[in-house]
């Protein structure tokens, strides 16, 4: 058993959980596997943008995964457990061709999901199965960490991006986005269309050579 030295002195971070929990939720839940999950969405969801956790995230958190370790099998506890908390109600799930999200059955939650189902294509179209975690394009992420909430019509528009321009362009227009205080993929996609209409360099060339033919005449 590995001994816990307290919590350290001074102000700490902390994740509020709603009184229901206690009341209603922690009774009723007979899984270790489904508390432990559970408790770590609360975590998860209370310290990031986005009202939602992609399945293909929790299948790669170290932290998660360490905590269900006790287990034979981590991973189909994982899956066992995220399909308790959805029959329970405490999570909502939404599938798309890419990936399976998860949302806490919260007020934010279920709005962003409402928003999230009706920019979508039918269920019938969609593949049951998400794509495994290193199939991912590292644009969704990308996207979600600097900018916000990732909706299915975005998915397709970032797709499209990355067959049209290169990762280390995208990356690069989302950190001009984020550093213009311009957080919208329409921001970063007028850069890119730039950049590829006039050469990414285009204007530091054209500042270069204005500086150097005109910058000895320019009263300082």
């Amino acid at each position: 058993m590995k001994i816990f030295s307290g919590f350290p002195a001074g102000k700490l971070e902390v994740t509020p959980l709603p009184n229901l929990f206690f009341s209603e939720l922690l009774p009723a839940i007979d899984d270790l596997a489904e508390l432990k999950v559970t408790l770590h969405l609360f975590w998860l969801l209370a310290h990031r943008k986005t009202p939602y956790v992609r399945a293909s995230e929790l299948r790669a958190d170290r932290t998660l995964l360490q905590s269900l370790a006790a287990d034979a099998q981590p991973d189909q506890a994982l899956a066992r457990a995220l399909e308790r908390a959805v029959a329970r109600g405490t999570l909502l799930q939404w599938n798309n061709a890419e990936e399976t999200w998860y949302f806490m059955n919260t007020e934010r939650g279920r709005r962003a999901l409402e928003n999230i189902e009706q920019e979508a294509p039918p269920r019938a179209n969609l593949a049951p199965e998400p794509v495994p975690a290193q199939e991912r394009p590292n644009i969704f992420t990308l996207y979600e960490q600097n900018i916000g909430l990732l909706t299915p019509m975005l998915v397709e528009e970032l797709k499209e991006a990355e067959r049209e321009y290169p990762d280390e362009w995208i990356a690069d227009a989302i950190r001009l986005a984020v550093e213009n205080n311009k957080r919208s993929w329409r921001y970063a996609r007028k850069i890119l269309e730039r950049w590829k209409t006039e050469g990414r360099d285009a204007r530091q060339k054209k500042k270069t050579w204005y500086d150097e033919t005109y910058a000895p005449f320019v009263k300082r």
